[in-house]
């Protein structure tokens, strides 16, 4: 049995209704290079040897009585893969729109606490032919890193390996504790929890402390702080539905606009995110005069080893300048912006939210976040956030998965009241993707923002001197077209190309 860390439990308690907190992706296969043809059982076959290799997709939550403490990871003794995989096709004609339907109602969902947090769709009957396939894990199980690992298992680096991975026996099945042990073990928590809380307020302060007056000191230089965004249509109380769009852009042509510019590849993707925005607001006539401020979250594996669970996640604000209308002086601003938050986030230190987690009381924080989905009090202060942006690691080589290529991937987090609309960004080979998922009540036009990318990368290319983006694959695909098969030429010379992401996440690129 394994105590889940305050990361992983916080992201149960905050879980409301409407604000799901699981993470998605949508990857779409090629299914021309599955020996044979393309066969459903091949893909179960797949999950169903591998998933030994991937404890998280075995294993349940137990609950302490009355919810004292912490929840706990066991094995699941009765795990049934045919649950969790599950088999769907897309209406006709079967595009890209249809297929982001299928997956936002399966997004609008939340997952069932009783058996392991995750289900895979496969969805066929895309009119190119190809196969997709959206997962859907909840965040106390999963973050950018672990998902990393987890597609290392999922997928082989040629569709017929020479040597199959050897897989490990299927754990036992594990002794769960007693109620009466359950509940002494959360006990013990409840009376310990407040002095290990007082010991952290006198380092927190400090810290706090002094980002305030470096912020205070810095308040010219556009540096990003909470609860003083602009509201928009998407900063109110969220619904259970979802709604999803998905697009891809040229790596090589951001790198193009990166080295013309002096800037780092997320400074790029961030313009491209604040320049679709800004065009998006204005068609809709709600473009504030005062900067989008964006959530993103920080990878802090290599800085809390030591720590519990598998979540290590902190977060950073970014100001996406937004109220810049010339796009290179729009990116110019933002890398300076950016340095500025990174230096302020490093102040506060990386644990700093860790820690604090550690120490979240279950029923507590449970029934605040109900209230304040139900009060609706996103509505009622000022906004701390716009959006959420993300930045998680991508494979820079081919992957397969049951022989099938992977064309496209796109990752898609979760949205909170008050910031109904995230943006996660993640690269494949020659391509970086854009997943985008709204509550489809507070941003209904979502498709017109995904579109509104490849129009941005284009405007900074041109001032860069390069032409058109379009030129160089920066157009929207959100539906990947078939590739040649294994052993064909490749046509763009970035395929080879270190990934966007690869390195850590958006603070350190």
């Amino acid at each position: 049995m394994e105590r889940l860390g305050g990361i992983d439990a916080a992201f149960l308690y905050f879980e409301t209704p409407s604000m799901h907190m699981h993470v998605c992706g949508l990857l779409v296969l090629d299914t021309s290079t599955m020996a044979g043809g393309y066969r459903f059982d091949r893909i179960r076959q797949m999950f169903l040897e591998r998933h030994p290799l991937m404890p998280a997709m075995t294993r349940k939550l137990v609950v302490p009585p009355f919810n004292l403490g912490r929840p706990s990871w066991v094995t699941d003794p009765d795990f049934d893969i045919d649950y969790h995989l599950r088999r769907i096709a897309v209406p006709s004609p079967g595009g890209p729109r249809e297929l982001a339907d299928v997956a936002g109602a399966i997004a609008s969902r939340p997952l069932d606490r009783a058996r392991p947090l995750w289900e895979m769709w496969v969805v066929e009957g895309l009119a190119d032919g190809n196969v997709a396939i959206f997962a859907k894990m909840h965040h106390a199980t999963i973050d950018g890193i672990t998902g990393a690992n987890l597609m290392m298992h999922l997928f082989d680096l040629e569709a017929r390996p020479a040597a199959p991975p050897e897989i490990p026996e299927a754990p036992a099945a594990e002794r769960i504790p007693g109620e009466l042990e359950l509940f002494g073990r959360g006990a013990l928590e409840t009376i310990v929890r407040p002095l290990d809380m007082a010991r952290l307020v006198p380092g927190t302060v400090v810290r706090l402390a002094g980002t305030l007056l470096s912020a205070g000191r810095r308040r010219g230089q556009r540096v990003a702080a909470p609860f003083t965004a602009p509201r928009t249509s998407f900063n109110a109380a969220i619904t259970p539905h979802r709604t999803i769009a998905f697009t891809e852009v040229s790596l090589e042509a951001v790198k193009e606009v990166k080295d013309a510019f002096g800037c780092k590849v997320n400074d790029v993707v961030t313009a491209l995110v604040s320049g679709a925005l800004r065009r998006y607001l204005a068609e809709g006539d709600e473009l504030p005069d005062k900067s989008l401020i964006a959530a993103v979250p920080v990878s802090v594996h290599d800085q809390t080893a030591d720590a519990e669970g598998t979540t290590k996640l902190s977060v950073m604000f970014s100001s996406l300048l937004t109220d810049i209308e010339d796009p290179v002086e729009r990116l110019r601003a933002i890398a300076e912006s950016n340095a500025e938050a990174k230096d302020l986030y490093n102040m506060v230190g990386a644990e700093t939210l860790m820690q604090w987690a550690e120490h979240a009381a279950p029923n507590t924080f449970s029934l605040a976040a109900r209230l304040y989905s139900s009060l609706r009090l996103s509505e009622r202060h000022p906004v701390l956030h716009n959006m959420i942006i993300s930045n998680v690691p991508g494979p820079p080589i081919p992957l397969y998965m049951a022989g099938a290529r992977l064309l496209g991937l796109f990752p898609l987090g979760p949205i909170m009241d008050g910031a109904g609309l995230n943006v996660t960004v993640l690269s494949n080979e020659d391509r970086i993707g854009f997943g985008l998922i709204a509550c489809r009540e507070l941003v209904p036009r979502l498709w017109d923002l995904a579109e509104a990318l490849p129009h941005a990368l284009d405007e900074l290319v041109r001032a860069a001197g390069g032409g058109d983006a379009g030129d160089n694959g920066a157009r929207s695909r959100p539906a990947p077209r078939r590739r040649a098969p294994q052993g064909a030429a490749r046509s763009s010379p970035a395929a080879s190309s270190e990934s966007v992401t690869n390195r850590r996440t958006a603070p350190d690129q």
